[in-house]
């Protein structure tokens, strides 16, 4: 039967909440499925983190004909494919690693028009015998995945995709939608006009991951440095990126050394050993993988704790992007970043060895700006946001080192005027380290022969070390009092500003930070409510049982999310572990009884966390309490007595509309004043109420079930809230 686009986005919510388990969509999701439902050509950016797949797979799902992904990863296509199937879409991918007789198979399935979701790589576009299969079927439309590989102004061009221009010239009636993680305004403008996009939906989403905490962290005694991290962190998932590959191995040795479940990953690794380690990983079987850039491009790993660069990174695309492989499910990691001078130059040695000039200096261009995020004393959330062209208004984040720390404000005039007079006394010719070396009265052989030990400023600053010297200069370069000028090798020099700060015109002051002992999800960065540990364990094992028999890996089954919300919920029945965020029909079918099993020995166990009618309600944390009550309640009651709506509600809180929704039912339960119908209208709340009195049952599936989705679950629930306060 064939499957219509309609105007009606009723079968978009309804594909939303039995396919995907989801009861609402993320921002940008909806405009843009409804756009290629539309046939119109879509550009999107949006952040690791953002669920851009769902807004492929959605519309794959509702359209007739075949949606072709076009991604590189083509370590993570069986992953993704994998996830979809158990979705319950049909799903196939067409890649190297496929022996012929499956790729046979898979070219049978689209002719026989029975793939809704097919993925290839860049390199199968151009391929004859491919390009003649795909003109001979339905095509309902093309996705394009890390569409920033076509720009050369991006951080990953690859030349294989500029072949995909080809797609809107040969298949003209067919919507095109190009998806990236990252991208600014001119990468982004270069994307459209490469895959020539015909007057596309463009969205840029924010690039504010408000779940993540960025740290940087000068590079000292790094071994005993990433095992402090890595204590605070035990047996979570995470990643550590490395410039090189020897840096990886030597690192993964010592790590095991310790006792910690890690491995390498780098292209020197043989291509089955790498396979091998990135699955252990997937699979929870190793908790870190030390690796060079090479790896996370194919990394769909949802519960990544904390991503570590212990080296400093090329450019700030990528480091936005590999940070982004952590904390994909929305809860809090952490992304910490050790800087150390010494990476400057070895970074700069291989910018040389490009040979094309224009190439080069945007290398180059790109090294100075990470150098600025690593050493200016500015919020790094800001400076992060404003590189993608985002304004970031907030004075303080609360979610990096510099927003969380304690603050002193010291005066430094005279540390300045010493720098700048030893700058102005060697004709601003040098760079930082040489200025310092002056300062501090270092005897050095280049020092000597260019008899900068005479002039009035050597040694003028030898009380101090060398690290608090580089601290003034990088304060002095952040408040534009210095600049650096120059390609490889760049010498400091005097603004405007600094000459009246030099000439005692103007006094200078700095902000000293210390970093506090904070936990991340303490910070005002947003409310993460706890969940019950000990259930989690449970259904992680279990989870782990059912990937190991399916060969997939865990978060396939279920999210760390949706687990964590079982053991907020303890759902006991189907449909209550249906209204779960992220369980859909398909998976409600294989493994809902599987879990519920787990849930109600649980609870039998433990009878002072519910009785059986409490365990209808939402539950809002692990704790062992029978509803939910306290601080978290009454915040939702004050904000929901200004006027503001449950969606609003959700947003300001940063929580899910069904954690408020469950707020709402147990304030209606303790007797405060909810005003039922500003969130379902009176002739919906009656014939709810009635069919509820028909069936003599406060289960909700029923209901939903009768309505045929014209009622939600939350209006649902309010209601069996509002009744059973009136009936006592």
């Amino acid at each position: 039967m064939e499957k219509k686009t309609t105007e009606n986005m009723l079968p978009v919510y309804d594909t939303l909440k039995k396919v995907f388990g989801f009861q609402s969509f993320r921002p940008n999701q909806v405009e843009i499925i409804r756009s290629i439902l539309g046939g119109k050509d879509v550009f999107a950016v949006m952040p690791t983190g953002g669920d851009k797949s769902l807004c492929y797979q959605l519309p794959a799902k509702i359209m007739a004909g075949t949606a072709v992904v076009i991604s590189p990863l083509i370590s993570l296509m069986k992953d993704q494919v994998d996830a979809a199937v158990e979705n319950g879409i049909s799903a196939a991918f067409i890649n190297s690693s496929l022996a012929p007789e499956e790729t046979s198979s898979v070219y049978r399935r689209l002719r026989n028009s029975s793939i809704e979701l097919l993925y290839i790589a860049p390199e199968r576009f151009v391929m004859p015998n491919f390009l003649e299969t795909l003109k001979s079927v339905r095509i309902s439309f093309f996705a394009v995945d890390e569409a920033h590989c076509i720009s050369e102004w991006g951080h990953d061009f690859r030349p294989d995709y500029l072949s995909l221009s080809n797609i809107v010239k040969t298949f003209s009636k067919v919507p095109v939608a190009a998806f990236t993680a990252t991208a600014t305004r001119k990468v982004q403008d270069d994307i459209i006009a490469k895959l020539g996009l015909r007057d596309p939906f463009t969205v840029r989403a924010s690039f504010n991951r408000q779940n993540l905490f960025y740290r940087v962290k000068s590079k000292r005694d790094l071994t005993a440095q990433l095992m402090n991290i890595l204590k605070r962190h035990a047996s979570e998932p995470g990643i550590i990126y490395r410039t090189t590959r020897d840096s990886v191995d030597a690192l993964s040795d010592f790590l095991s050394g310790q006792g910690i479940k890690a491995r390498p990953y780098h292209a020197g690794l043989a291509q089955e050993q790498r396979k091998a380690n990135q699955e252990a990983f997937s699979k929870d079987e190793s908790h870190v993988i030390v690796a060079t850039i090479a790896f996370g491009m194919g990394i769909d790993k949802s519960n990544v704790r904390f991503v570590i660069h212990a080296d400093l990174p090329k450019n700030i695309e990528s480091y936005y992007q590999e940070t982004g492989r952590a904390g994909r499910d929305g809860e809090p990691s952490d992304c910490v970043l050790f800087y150390g001078r010494e990476d400057i130059t070895k970074i700069r040695y291989f910018i040389d060895q490009i040979t094309d000039d224009t190439e080069r200096d945007i290398a180059l261009k790109k090294l100075n700006q990470m150098v600025r995020y690593a050493s200016h004393n500015v919020c790094r959330r800001k400076q992060l946001l404003e590189y993608f062209g985002e304004d970031y208004t907030d004075k303080n984040c609360g979610a990096c080192d510099i927003c969380t720390g304690k603050v002193e404000k010291v005066d430094v005039t005279i540390n300045a005027r010493i720098l700048m007079s030893a700058m102005s006394r060697t004709g601003q010719r040098f760079g930082t380290m040489h200025i310092v070396d002056i300062v501090t009265g270092a005897d050095t052989k280049r020092i000597r022969e260019l008899q900068h030990d005479k002039i009035q400023t050597y040694g003028a600053g030898k009380d101090k070390d060398k690290n608090h010297w580089r601290f003034i200069v990088d304060e002095l370069l952040a408040q534009d009092i210095i600049y650096q000028d120059g390609g490889a090798y760049p010498v400091l020099k005097i603004t405007e500003k600094g000459k009246n700060i030099l000439f005692g015109k103007e006094t200078v002051s700095a902000l000293k930070r210390e970093e506090t002992k904070k936990k991340p999800h303490k910070g005002k960065w947003g409310v993460f409510e706890d969940y019950d540990k000990t259930l989690f364990e449970r259904l992680r094992a279990l989870r782990k049982h059912l990937a190991d028999e399916q060969t997939v890996p865990p978060y396939i089954i279920f999210s760390d999310k949706t687990l964590h919300e079982m053991c907020r919920r303890y759902p006991a029945a189907l449909p209550e572990m249906a209204s779960i965020s992220g369980v859909g029909d398909t998976k409600l079918e294989r493994y809902g009884d599987k879990f519920m099993e787990v849930i109600k020995t649980y609870l039998k166990e433990n009878p002072v966390i519910s009785n059986q009618d409490n365990r209808s309600l939402d539950m809002p944390s692990g704790r062992a309490i029978s509803k939910p009550k306290g601080e978290t309640c009454e915040k939702t009651y004050e904000l929901f007595k200004q006027g503001l709506s449950i969606g609003e509600i959700a947003k300001a809180r940063n929580l899910a509309e069904s954690t408020i929704t469950s707020h709402i039912e147990q304030l209606t339960m303790d007797g405060k004043d909810i005003v039922i119908d500003r969130l379902v209208p009176p002739e919906k709340r009656d014939k709810i109420s009635k069919l509820f009195l028909t069936l003599q049952s406060w289960q909700l599936n029923p209901v939903i079930e009768h309505f045929k989705g014209a009622v939600s679950y939350e209006e649902a629930k309010i209601v069996r809230a509002y009744m059973r306060r009136k009936t006592g």
